[in-house]
């Protein structure tokens, strides 16, 4: 999609549509361009897949389980290195068509900061902070989580690259909004709004989990609404510093993400859906298009956090 009126503008980058393919769901970027049909031109950015320092084989089997209106997973954080990442694809990545992302994900502090560093070296646009992973057993889930352990992996992080930095934030945690503004004055340029809730599947003849690392992270339709408060709380906090925000959780149709741009994000990642739908993106884009002139808006960049709220009744606690 080339139409002007799509076009955002994230942390200096420009992104020709508000669409951003999410880590995990799209590969290293290359995997959907063998779908018929498919572009990363449709969307305004691509997250690669989750980078450790060094190889990972990712959790044993099952690690994906269909859900009523979503999907659990527990990859592992599967990927070859960095080292690898950066030789070997990278180079294979045609930048012309959209804007690539690196997705950072580690156990230490150290591990980040190396990595990034790395990633600081090399043509990609800018660096995800995965701090939220719940698919692995050390790291992730414990930084994400912790306020001031969050805080620490931006700081280590932002010493060592000036590309843009966008953490991905927990859902699984007390008060997102806290940690956001902790991530904020830690030096983060972006938030990444959710990531996946964690659950459970139970196969009831071995009275067993069905996922190998018995947990994983539920994504789907199932967790928009859950996702769309988040992205409403941390929008209060992320528009007194310009921050921008990547909503995502549960995107399937133009409406939705209509939702997600109302509720705050300047941007809306696309994954599960993928899965089943890997044409999505040129849908969602078109039917943006028809809301812009319907509403009589000239560009996408209008919707984001024009939310009304209805005046508050009596009852604080939404039962």
């Amino acid at each position: 999609m080339s139409d002007p009126r799509l076009a955002v503008d994230f942390c200096g980058l420009k992104f020709h549509t508000p669409l951003v393919l999410l880590s995990g769901c799209v590969g290293f970027g290359e995997e959907y361009t063998r779908v018929e049909g498919f572009s990363n031109r449709d969307a305004g950015a691509v997250c690669l897949k989750g980078t450790t320092g060094t190889a990972r084989p990712g959790n044993a089997p099952h690690r994906v389980y269909e859900t009523p209106g979503g999907m659990l997973n527990a990859i592992g954080l599967q990927n070859p290195g960095v080292d690898e990442v950066i030789s070997r694809i990278l180079p294979q990545l045609d930048f012309g068509e959209t804007r690539f992302i690196a997705n950072v994900s580690g156990s230490t502090l150290e591990e980040y900061e190396e990595i990034t560093r790395k990633f600081d070296d090399s043509p990609i646009d800018a660096i995800e902070i995965n701090i939220s992973c719940p698919n692995v057993k050390e790291g992730g889930v414990a930084f994400g989580n912790d306020p001031d352990m969050s805080a620490r992996v931006v700081e280590v992080c932002r010493k060592v690259t000036d590309k843009p930095l966008i953490t991905k934030l927990s859902p699984n945690q007390t008060d997102i909004a806290y940690n956001a503004s902790r991530c904020i004055d830690a030096g983060t340029d972006a938030l990444a709004v959710i990531n996946t809730l964690m659950g459970m599947a139970i196969d009831i003849e071995s009275r067993s989990p069905v996922i190998g690392n018995n947990q994983g992270g539920l994504s789907g339709p199932a967790i928009k609404p859950v996702a769309l408060l988040k992205v409403h709380q941390v929008y209060q906090v992320a528009r007194e510093h310009s921050i921008p925000i990547i909503g995502q959780g549960g995107v399937t149709t133009a409406e939705d993400a209509l939702e997600f741009l109302i509720a705050g994000a300047s941007a809306v990642g696309v994954g599960t859906t993928l899965f089943y739908d890997p044409l999505i993106c040129t849908r969602i884009n078109a039917g943006i298009l028809d809301y812009l002139e319907r509403k009589k808006l000239a560009e996408v960049g209008q919707i984001t956090g024009s939310l009304r709220l209805n005046e508050a009744g009596p009852a604080k606690c939404g039962c």
